[in-house]
């Protein structure tokens, strides 16, 4: 009689999906093979290299969300022909992120769930692509705008779509934030190195941080957006001794680091943030926000009705950079005879007559330089009104304004809103310690981006862009952990 096989041929039977990818493999391994003895050349033995790093990255490409976060901080522009450019190496990893999620979309194996792609922020996000979209049909440049279309979807999908992918429990927000954290703290202390050199002077500073920040206005906002990270990632309760006095250390080197960059919109970010604190917890959000929309109305009528803004026209000799001086930077900033601080009104001035001329459009995005030259005012021309480093309006709500036209900027101001009453509302909705950590980091985050958009349009800036989309990710996130949470509460 035969005995019967130790193995069962039901459990030991290799899967008919797993037996085709094998299959496939060799079949792309024979002909790389064949091709290589053909064209006598050994370079197509790379393309089952490349297969089998494809596979790898459709079964599992966090890894590759991962290396993009860390490598945020060390990213550099790099030219390209038309005028446009490209921050290497977060813009091509953004691209392998976005087809990874694409290719598992169509292969059925999302794991974003249904919920988040009819979330209120996620419909607003989709609205102003789409605006921006109609918008580039009258753009002045549609080359500029329809790059401006492609790196919008490649930052919104690994940022938005990506982190809701990634982040499955309130632990991952913590490794998600030590990513860019590491690669800031790396680059704080190679410019606190060469800061020193030049002894930590106010103008040493924007040489020191090169190569991998364009000046120290991307450097602190980087910085000190990460400060409520490592603040209340220091503050987990199970954390290790180890750990704890990592983020300690990183939340040092962080605030320092903004202290030394010696840039005013990041120190004072940091104070307002505090005060926002407060806010959140006497639920006054909704009060601020109409009280600011409400100065910024009143503020807007005073200096357009009879041409008053010209009465605030600056001296052209009397406006200069106080580069060795801090403290006279500060005083002239108050006197409205600071350098950076009028050539920002300059393009205020011209962002405001761009808004009059093409209010429902705008000039179409990524289009404002050098479009605002034929808008600007004479009166309030500086030193530095060439503009070489051809930078914006220096404030996110203006150049939306610009480029976008109202509606543009309403869905903007919209997102900004519902985003900042998001925050207050899972605050108080949470019995959860961890969950209100993680809610307060990424909404102060959130806060401390918006302050700098007043005088700065760094959305567009891959290190800190990215934490915007983040931390918007976050908050929905959280708002189903602290759903769950109140039902189990209530069984």
């Amino acid at each position: 009689m035969r005995g019967k096989s130790s193995y069962s041929t039901t459990n030991s039977a290799i899967p008919a999906a797993d037996r085709r990818i094998f299959l496939a493999f060799v079949a792309i391994l024979l002909i790389a093979g064949v091709c290589a003895l053909a064209f006598n050349t050994p370079l197509w033995m790379a393309l089952p290299l490349a297969a089998l790093g494809l596979a790898v990255l459709v079964v599992d490409w966090r890894w590759v969300y991962y290396v993009l976060l860390f490598t945020l901080a060390f990213s550099m522009e790099i030219p390209l022909p038309g005028g446009l450019s490209m921050d290497v190496p977060t813009e091509p990893l953004m691209l392998v992120l976005l087809a990874c999620f694409g290719v598992n979309m169509l292969l059925g194996r999302s794991t974003v769930e249904g919920r988040f792609w009819v979330h209120p922020l996620v419909i607003i996000i989709g609205q102003a692509l789409i605006w921006a979209a109609v918008v580039t049909l009258f753009s002045v440049d549609t080359t500029k705008s329809i790059k401006y279309l492609l790196a919008k979807t490649w930052y919104i999908v690994p940022f938005v779509f990506v982190t809701l992918a990634v982040v499955r429990r309130p632990s991952d927000v913590w490794r998600v934030a030590a990513c860019h954290v590491a690669g800031a703290c790396i680059t704080f202390l190679y410019t606190f190195a060469r800061h020193a050199g030049y002894g930590f002077s106010f103008d040493g500073i924007n040489p020191a941080l090169l190569p991998f920040y364009k000046n120290h206005v991307a450097y602190a906002a980087t910085l000190s957006m990460l400060i409520p990270y490592a603040l209340y990632a220091a503050r987990q309760p199970d954390l290790g001794l180890l750990w704890r006095w990592l983020w300690r250390a990183a939340f040092g080197m962080l605030l320092l680091g903004v202290v030394l960059s010696y840039t005013r919109a990041s120190m004072a970010s940091l104070p307002l943030a505090v005060g926002f604190y407060f806010v959140i917890r006497w639920r006054l959000t909704r009060v601020a926000l109409i009280s600011a929309a409400l100065a910024a109305a009143a503020g807007s009528f005073y200096f357009v009705s009879q041409n008053n803004y010209m009465l605030y026209a600056p001296d052209y000799e009397k406006t200069v950079f106080y580069g060795d001086d801090f403290g006279k930077h500060l005083e002239a900033t108050y006197n409205l005879e600071d350098l950076s601080g009028m050539e920002r009104v300059y393009r205020w001035v011209a962002a405001a007559r761009m808004i009059s001329d093409r209010p429902i459009t705008g000039s179409g995005p990524n289009t404002f330089y050098p479009e605002y030259k034929k808008y600007t005012v004479t009166s309030f021309r500086t030193y530095v009104s060439r503009n070489p480093e051809q930078s914006t309006t220096h404030n996110y709500f203006l150049l939306m304004l610009a480029e976008q036209g109202i509606p543009g900027f309403l869905l903007f101001a919209i997102l900004v809103a519902a985003a900042l009453l998001m925050v207050e509302r899972l605050y108080h909705r949470s019995h959860s310690a961890e969950h209100r950590r993680v809610v307060l980091a990424a909404g102060l985050s959130l806060f401390i981006i918006i302050t700098h958009l007043l005088l700065n349009e760094l959305v567009e800036v891959d290190k800190v862009g990215s934490f915007f989309y983040i931390a918007l990710a976050l908050l929905m996130r959280a708002e189903g952990w602290i759903k769950d949470e109140n039902v189990a509460l209530t069984e």
